[in-house]
């Protein structure tokens, strides 16, 4: 990688944190996507390097929500340690059908379809998390070890899970309230990029320099888009940003069809 790409790449990761931090849904539905459409990367390649940049955005983020007293150890632990081990199953699942491109592009297609259909819809009825009290998340050892083993296998197959699953299952499934849910799962997720990011590295299917340019540049994009909320509607930008990932998810779909043909 030149230095001008590094320089892109970099400026792309800031998008992403910037992004990521105004909407809460996590730099990683940015990245991967741009990875792909933008700077043309094959899709194993891409879902490897975002998966390793997102262990340098994850650990200082839940750093910060540490020092802010946001994270419920308990639930950490659980949904960390079940989802390491989803993450292994889905990296090593990864390593079956990494060549099977029509598949990661369906399996990819309808994961942001999901993430579109839910920002369509809180930011079209201007719908609000659950303001919810407390310091815990709610909710059974066995609820949480499911959570964290599912999306742990989607991670590793993918790149994906933090914002994107964890903390709407942390507050819709769970009755989370927001800030402990978003701090719970960064704390949560770093032990499923860090298995994923390791298996991906072992398949020799990361960038490691543009992992690291995107992983800087969502760390400094996520301060960024914290103070931006307090300027732009988040409504207004998800509902913006939904069609945004729709179109994304009908291109991932659509090369998988073609793929196939």
């Amino acid at each position: 990688m030149n230095s001008i790409t590094a320089i892109l790449v970099f400026v792309a990761g800031l998008i992403a944190g910037t992004l990521g931090g105004l909407l809460g849904i996590g730099g990683c539905v940015i990245m991967l996507p741009a990875l792909v459409f933008i700077f043309k990367y094959p899709l194993p390649l891409a879902i490897g390097t975002t998966i390793t940049a997102v262990i340098l955005t994850a650990t200082s983020g839940a750093i910060a929500h540490i020092k802010l007293r946001n994270v419920d150890y308990s639930t950490a632990k659980i949904v960390a340690i079940s989802g390491a081990v989803g993450a292994a199953v889905g990296s090593i699942t990864f390593f079956y059908i990494a060549n099977q491109l029509w598949l990661l592009n369906f399996i990819l297609g309808f994961a942001f379809l999901y993430v579109s259909i839910r920002m369509i819809y809180e930011g079209i009825f201007k719908r609000k998390m659950p303001a919810k009290t407390g310091n815990k998340v709610p909710g059974s050892r066995f609820a949480k070890s499911l959570i964290g083993f599912f999306i742990g296998i989607v991670t590793g197959i993918v790149g994906l899970g933090g914002g994107y699953a964890l903390v709407p299952s942390f507050i819709y499934l769970l009755g989370s309230p927001v800030k402990i849910a978003v701090g719970t799962s960064l704390a949560s997720f770093i032990s499923m990029a860090v298995v994923s990011g390791a298996f991906k590295l072992y398949q020799g299917v990361v960038d490691a320099i543009a992992a690291i340019c995107l992983g800087i540049g969502t760390i400094i994009g996520a301060q960024i888009g914290a103070r931006l909320t307090k300027i732009f509607p988040s409504w207004a930008i998800k509902a913006v940003f939904g069609f945004v990932f729709l179109y994304v998810s009908l291109k991932f779909i659509y090369q998988g069809v073609s793929v196939l043909e």
